[in-house]
């Protein structure tokens, strides 16, 4: 299963590791996944997903104005 949010479609972003002396080696920086159990009103069930913790926050502000995920 690959680290990307199932909403957003955000992934693991790459770049460099900068030192002192400014040598570069790669790196990456991965994404903040949370395995998310929510309810669907439009079909009456649960449903799990992995979401980005950023999208957490939206997730409920959606759920609070009664709209659908």
């Amino acid at each position: 299963m690959s680290r990307t949010c199932s909403k957003t479609g955000r992934k693991t972003a790459h770049g460099n590791t900068r030192s002192h002396s400014m040598r570069h080696t790669r790196r990456t920086w991965k994404i903040n996944l949370q395995k998310k159990r929510v309810f669907d009103p439009a079909t009456g069930t649960y449903k799990t997903m992995r979401v980005s913790a950023a999208y957490l926050r939206t997730l409920s502000k959606r759920m609070q104005a009664g709209k659908s995920i």
